[in-house]
């Protein structure tokens, strides 16, 4: 499948991050480095922000903080399907915790796609691989997409044609910026 032109940023890094602390839809604001992070990404995106790109960001926080800085004050629309994977039980947790607390779930699912999509009470892969292809099949033009790292995963391997194995493989860097272009990443960093 080919999209349109994708500029994909992570929100910077929050408090929670630092924690390692799973947020899931919960909220927690960005910390100063993910401040300078959301900076880096406006140095980054400044040469491709033209009036006629859309721009799309996640419904929480750390996502529409971090468009305020990363698109220097360009519109943009906020979409509900761009937000992170819900992870029931295990969101407000730390990684931690939930080996204490699901052993089980913890120790089969290494990789933190796989985490969040198997919580109790949570999502679920099927559902938040849906919703994530849905936004990108409603795409009518290069855009920007402003998000999180599970998402950004599932929706770069959408656009580069990955196994769930390989997404759950990509690395979630914060402070730089994903181009998804004809089957194909680059990172801009």
């Amino acid at each position: 499948m080919l999209f349109p032109k994708i500029w994909l940023l992570r929100h910077g890094q929050t408090h929670w991050n630092a924690e390692h602390r799973i947020q899931g839809q919960l909220e927690s604001p960005l910390t100063q480095l993910g401040i300078e992070q959301a900076r880096r990404q406006a140095q980054l995106m400044q040469p491709y922000l033209t009036p006629d790109l859309r721009c799309f960001v996640s419904p929480l926080g750390r996502a529409q903080q971090t468009a305020d800085i990363a698109l220097g004050g360009a519109p943009f629309e906020t979409d509900p399907r761009l937000a992170e994977a819900y992870a029931g039980e295990l969101q407000g947790m730390t990684l931690s915790e939930v080996e204490r607390t699901y052993p089980e779930i913890y120790a089969s699912n290494p990789q933190n796609l796989d985490l969040f999509c198997n919580a109790p009470g949570g999502e679920g892969y099927e559902r938040f691989h849906g919703r994530i292809l849905a936004f990108m099949q409603s795409l009518e033009g290069p855009s920007v997409v402003v998000a999180h790292g599970l998402l950004g995963q599932v929706m770069r391997g959408i656009a580069c044609g990955l196994t769930r194995d390989q997404m759950a493989a990509l690395p979630n860097g914060q402070g730089c910026v994903y181009v998804l272009e004809n089957g194909r990443e680059t990172v801009l960093a």
